[in-house]
């Protein structure tokens, strides 16, 4: 990378040594002026987002026309972001504010970060896929889960999921 400095990465999420978003996560700390474009298969939301928290500008899954591919570089290479269109609704949705009664939290007891951490557990997150997304020790995780448990008096994972959904948390 030192050798070359190129303005952009193409990406792939699965690569044999190292997982893209991890490369992606080592390339940036180095290099940040670097844009990355991720290429993959994967349409899951939980890699989307993986990759742009690692810092990735772009997203497109393998299939894309060759322009998209040249466009997305070169957007990236400007300094712009790109997603494909699907992805782009996708996150569209995602980022969306969720209708709550009133504008009140379903959940006023939990702190900030017990609320994300149940909306990732409703999402159907393990520990450690949350302890990874938030960057926390999976003991951390645990105890936010158990105070979560606590205050919402739920008897156990299930019950805090089946209400975080009803709330609408855990998409």
């Amino acid at each position: 990378m030192d050798e070359r400095e190129p303005d952009v990465v193409v990406m792939d999420v699965q690569m044999p040594d190292m997982d893209g978003i991890e490369a992606t996560r080592r390339i940036l700390e180095k290099h940040p002026e670097i844009g990355v474009v991720v290429l993959t298969m994967s349409e899951e939301d939980g890699t989307i987002f993986d990759a742009l928290r690692a810092g990735a500008r772009g997203y497109l899954l393998k299939g894309a026309e060759p322009d998209e591919v040249v466009r997305a570089i070169t957007t990236v290479a400007g300094g712009g972001v790109v997603f494909g269109a699907v992805l782009a609704s996708r996150i569209a949705d995602f980022l969306a504010p969720r209708p709550q009664s009133g504008g009140v939290s379903p959940f006023p007891a939990l702190t900030a970060r017990e609320h994300e951490v149940l909306d990732l557990v409703a999402a159907g997150l393990s520990n450690s896929q949350i302890a990874a997304r938030l960057f926390l020790s999976q003991k951390t995780v645990r105890n936010h889960v158990h105070a979560v448990l606590t205050k919402l008096q739920a008897a156990d994972r299930t019950e805090a999921i089946i209400r975080a959904r009803d709330a609408g948390l855990g998409r």
